[in-house]
């Protein structure tokens, strides 16, 4: 087991001497003790850098190293896993105040940031220069340093992919404090271990993200979005495949059940999307957005992809063209997670990816053990790459007995989805609340050769200790 020291006075003192954004004490805020699912457990740091440049975090890691302090890196603390829970107390490095787009190359189309900008100020940025950054997570208040820490997926990943196809380059802090680069502006290569992928995903184990160079596009000229009602799941999810097979090429497409809509909108206080259709409960839907280079191509698109969905047996198509119905209906499908956490007193999640084909088998096993343990359970997700959010909730259960009857629920349904091919986190990430089902899914041999390459990169294993792959 690797051991730590802890922070003296005199080790505080050379670290206020390099950083004037230092907090101690009672001047922590205790947002710094968890991050959005406090389930995983809370633990409050010893000290606080809110760091501004890459040369005040790489001063204050020469001295964490020098006398082997633990130091978590933290953006906004939006994750979902314990990411940025400082486990081992130590240090918390946050970088959300190294806030700054630096700059625009659009002769190779990058953007130049630090890793603090948020996710939204990002894309509203590129939107006013006529400019897309595809990445497309939920949370929208999330730094950019996170979501290439955890590969965060979304809703356009269908297609146009995740984070990691975002990333051109970027500026590391390592553990013992040396700056480096990886990466460059190009758009391929063949130089060698590509260290950037190692990074992307990494959750801070390998070293601290502070700028960021990021692949942007030409904005599309038009959008639309389909609110597409079905009698039940099975015959939504069985639509998804039909667009590949026919050509189509949709931004987004999500699934979810009426239950969850339903919360939702009681969530937001607004009506968005249909409940019956000639009087026929609606019992779950697709959300598909489209985009298209001009308006007459994504009028073509709507027109295919409605025919398509009618004769996979939608009951109705509903299109939102204009500005507002489409920010009303993402609105509602983006406060997914707020409305949950609202009126659930516990709850835990997974973010499990599992081959389109398999969804309704999987999902359909997924309720029945939720049912047999007493759990109530939530799903929706991205149907156009499989990633499914599943919610284990409960009003009535003491913590403890609802955290045994949730283990109970992981170690049977993570197990399935390896079965069917799947993969345990899709954009979440392992943090250190889904390490033991990461090991299940990949063994021992591939945890052990994650660990070794921790441990090249972070020899005093000081660096986000007892995540993903770093057992403490």
């Amino acid at each position: 087991m690797d051991k730590y020291n802890t922070l003296t006075q005199e080790i505080i003192d050379e670290i206020k001497a390099v950083s004037n954004h230092v907090f101690l004490g009672d001047a922590i805020s205790p947002d710094y003790e968890r991050d959005e699912m406090p389930i995983y457990g809370t633990h409050k740091p010893d000290l606080v850098v809110q760091a501004r440049s890459t040369k005040e975090v790489s001063d204050v890691m020469k001295i964490c190293y020098e006398h082997t302090i633990p130091v978590t890196a933290r953006g906004a603390g939006t994750g979902l896993a314990g990411g940025c829970v400082p486990m081992q107390g130590g240090v918390v490095m946050d970088i959300s105040q190294m806030n700054h787009i630096l700059n625009y190359d659009l002769e190779n189309f990058v953007v130049n940031v630090e890793a603090g900008v948020l996710l939204k100020e990002l894309q509203e940025d590129c939107i006013t220069k006529g400019l897309m950054y595809p990445p497309d997570p939920g949370e929208k208040y999330a730094c950019l340093g996170g979501n290439v820490a955890t590969n965060a997926g979304g809703m356009r990943a269908v297609k146009y992919g995740t984070t990691r196809d975002y990333v051109r380059a970027m500026t590391v802090v390592l553990a013992n404090g040396e700056i480096t680069h990886f990466g460059a502006t190009v758009s391929k290569t063949s130089s060698g271990y590509s260290l950037l992928n190692l990074m992307i995903g990494s959750e801070g184990t390998l070293g601290i993200i502070t700028e960021l160079t990021l692949k942007i596009i030409p904005a599309p000229k038009a959008t639309a979005s389909l609110i597409v009602p079905f009698t039940d799941l099975q015959t939504a999810l069985s639509a998804v495949p039909k667009f590949k097979m026919a050509h189509m090429n949709p931004q987004a497409i999500e699934f979810m059940e009426s239950d969850i809509v339903k919360m939702t909108e009681n969530f937001i206080n607004k009506t968005v999307f249909p409940k019956e259709y000639r009087g026929q409960d609606i019992r779950s839907y697709l959300l598909i957005t489209l985009d298209g280079g001009s308006q007459e191509d994504l009028d073509q698109q709507i027109d295919q992809a409605s025919r398509l969905c009618f004769e996979n047996h939608a009951m109705e198509v509903f299109i939102a063209e204009t500005p507002t119905q489409i920010s009303n209906a993402w609105a509602a499908r983006s406060a997914f997670y707020e409305a949950i956490t609202d009126e659930i007193k516990l709850l835990d999640e997974c973010d499990v990816v599992i081959p389109i084909n398999h969804i309704v088998d999987f999902l359909t096993f997924v309720n029945k053990i939720g049912k047999d343990l007493g759990l109530d359970i939530t799903c929706y997700g991205h149907a156009g790459d499989g990633n499914i959010h599943i919610y284990q909730c409960s009003n009535e259960m003491s913590e403890e007995e609802f955290m045994a009857k949730n283990e109970q629920f992981f170690d049977v349904i993570y197990a399935k989805a390896v079965e069917y091919g799947g993969e345990v986190s899709g954009e979440h990430g392992i943090g250190s609340s889904k390490m033991k089902y990461l090991e299940n899914s990949i063994g021992k041999t591939n945890i052990d050769l994650m660990e070794g390459i921790k441990r090249v990169f972070d020899p005093k294993m000081i660096l986000n200790p007892g995540k993903v792959c770093h057992r403490l």
